[in-house]
């Protein structure tokens, strides 16, 4: 029987390693808050209307370099490339233009 491997190009954070990840991952948070950003966090799948709309439904990111999936109603999902697209959403969602400026985020 062949071990199933994890999927190349991918890596698994072992439990000696979270320390220095986490270590990582809290600076840049103290860093960015310092500066005036809020954390935003975003779902990891949106609709893929979504990216079609914002980096255009034929291009080659869309078609091939993307996961796009069917949900049980059958509306078409698509697990984030990137977080730029779903942070306008949600702004734009959630009405945070009435919030005075400047906003900065990050995620």
């Amino acid at each position: 029987m062949s071990v199933i491997k994890g999927v190349k190009g991918v890596k698994d954070l072992l439990p000696e390693e979270t320390p220095r990840w986490r270590f990582i991952e809290e600076s840049a948070r103290r860093w960015a808050t310092r500066y005036g950003f809020h954390e935003i966090r975003i779902p990891i799948f949106e609709v893929t209307t979504l990216f079609a709309r914002s980096i255009g439904a034929s291009t080659d990111i869309v078609e091939k370099e993307m996961y796009t999936f069917p949900d049980r109603d059958g509306t078409s999902l698509t697990l984030r490339p990137e977080g730029t697209a779903g942070t306008v959403r949600a702004y734009i969602e959630h009405n945070r233009a009435a919030i005075p400026v400047p906003q900065k985020y990050f995620y």
